[in-house]
């Protein structure tokens, strides 16, 4: 099972949350984007149902994959 931590930090003038150096949007104060990215958080460890995906590597190499609803993360919040 992989493992996301979601972290607080300030950013473009507010708050947001960070997971592999991608941004949420800016909140006002940290408690709001504290509580989004534990609602974040929360949702990506619901099972869902399992679905193929189609994606395009920077190559140009198109691939096909199978997503397991039930393979979801372990995730945690700092900040």
């Amino acid at each position: 099972m992989s493992h996301i931590t979601y972290k607080v930090v300030r950013h473009d003038s507010g708050w947001a949350y960070t997971v592999d150096g991608s941004y949420s949007e800016t909140f006002p104060t940290h408690d709001a984007a504290l509580k989004a990215a534990r609602r974040a958080a929360g949702e990506q460890r619901i099972s869902g149902a399992t679905s193929g995906i189609v994606y395009e590597d920077a190559g140009g190499r198109w691939h096909e994959e199978l997503s397991e609803g039930e393979d979801r993360p372990d995730t945690d919040v700092e900040g």
